[in-house]
């Protein structure tokens, strides 16, 4: 991943957690005890990663869920998620995972969302910001509804104890405000359509008045989107897409159409009919202005994209019919709708992510390629990537940190969660 180029007959030897040698399999050489995996005429690249994912929040869900949810993301390949919607059992939950406790991905764990709720003013928002830091969470998540002067000591106080700070663009902070203030992540484009939108329409959501979807994407000024996107690339935003979510949030008119969907079967009824009954209760809109809408998200994120912005994968699962794991492979078709090369989508998931990690959370981003020294996080497939983004799902194994789980161990897997659901509706 460290270019659009596939290396030929090279051997990877792992030692522990990392990749400890690479090179030519002439010249290398195992030693007599390792293990082998075969993988002649097969694909070698970096795991994914899933950068808006959430497990089970509370206090003590229950074990198996939690269990459940994880093995979903690594029996698709995904090897590193970033949980946006932290609780205080997540920190230790991902130290169990890195020391190999407990099968999972690498675990990046947002705090406790600041919104309009829990940060109402200055004191609230200092308080919870440090006490985030200091309960060690990897970054602040933020949610709608965040007063304008509330984001700015919020942007103060979290510089001070060195917390990052991402998620939505709250309305009275406004999308360029967040940038210059130094948002690490943007999550569901947020902001980005109404800032293109006309000055007109942008004083209308500036002073609260209302503004429907049709009247947002019928005033949209092309011209901003360039200056959208050069103030995004100058302070180094990451943007987390979430197609897919978003398609599914104004879109959907028949549910059932979800539920037939093969991923289906390893999620339990009851999630299904939550699903269901958010559908009935979500934002409608006439099909052409959601066409336009949906065409013009695709529109800025190419533009994004081209312009060298940071692009992270992401789906926000368990959202709206978002099975953890495989909505990101659903996610990756409307990347590809949008304009995006395969090796750039591909990126998105590897070597991006862990210059995010490097850069914006401060820790280690030896991850996302395969070079020695790197993370042992690799998906082997039986067809290349590059070719076609489907090849993905054709995967004879997934290794975590050194860990390696065959295609017979993620089956048996799957089929034992489809069963535990089968009963249940």
């Amino acid at each position: 991943m460290e270019s659009e180029a596939i290396l030929l007959d090279q051997t990877v030897v792992v030692k522990g957690d990392a990749i400890h040698e690479m090179g030519s399999s002439h010249e290398i050489q195992t030693a007599k005890s390792a293990t082998v995996i075969d993988g002649t005429g097969l694909y070698l690249m970096p795991g994914l990663a899933e950068m808006h994912a959430h497990v089970p929040s509370g206090d003590s869900p229950p074990q198996d869920q939690i269990e459940d949810i994880l093995f979903l993301y690594i029996a698709n390949g995904v090897t590193t998620i970033r949980g946006m919607l932290g609780s205080d059992y997540q920190i230790p939950l991902a130290q169990e995972i890195a020391r190999g406790n407990i099968l999972g991905p690498n675990f990046y764990v947002a705090a406790p969302s600041l919104n309009g709720s829990t940060a109402p003013d200055t004191t609230s928002a200092e308080q919870l910001v440090r006490e985030h830091k200091i309960a060690g969470y990897h970054l602040q998540k933020i949610h709608p509804g965040v007063q304008l002067d509330v984001w700015n000591h919020m942007v103060r106080i979290s510089k001070e104890v060195g917390l990052t700070y991402g998620g939505h663009v709250p309305q009275d902070v406004g999308l360029v405000h967040a940038i210059n203030t130094g948002i690490s992540t943007i999550d569901h484009l947020d902001g980005y359509v109404q800032a293109i939108a006309s000055d007109d329409v942008v004083s209308q959501i500036n002073t609260g008045q209302p503004v429907n979807l049709e009247g947002i994407v019928n005033a949209v000024d092309q011209d901003k989107i360039a200056e959208i996107v050069q103030l995004s690339l100058e302070n180094d935003v990451y943007v987390v897409p979430t197609l897919y979510l978003w398609e599914n949030l104004y879109g959907i008119t028949d549910p059932n159409q979800f539920l037939v969907q093969p991923e289906m079967r390893y999620v339990s009824a009851a999630q299904r009919e939550a699903w269901v009954r958010q559908a009935a209760a979500g934002p409608r809109d006439r099909p052409e202005v959601l066409g336009v809408f949906f065409g013009l998200r695709k529109k800025i994120l190419k533009a994004l994209s081209d312009a060298g912005v940071g692009i992270l994968m992401g789906t926000d699962s368990p959202q709206m019919f978002n099975v953890p794991g495989f909505a990101l492979h659903r996610e990756l078709e409307l990347l590809r709708e949008s304009g995006m090369s395969n090796f750039e989508i591909l990126s998105s998931g590897t070597s991006a992510v862990a210059r995010y990690v490097s850069s914006h959370l401060g820790l280690d981003g030896s991850f996302g390629t395969i070079a020695p020294g790197q993370r042992a996080d690799l998906l082997l497939l039986g067809s290349n990537p590059l070719e076609d983004l489907s090849n993905l799902t054709d995967r004879v194994g997934v290794m975590v940190r050194g860990r390696w789980i065959p295609r017979r161990e993620i089956d048996n897997g799957l089929r034992l969660l489809a069963e535990k659901h089968s009963s249940d509706g």
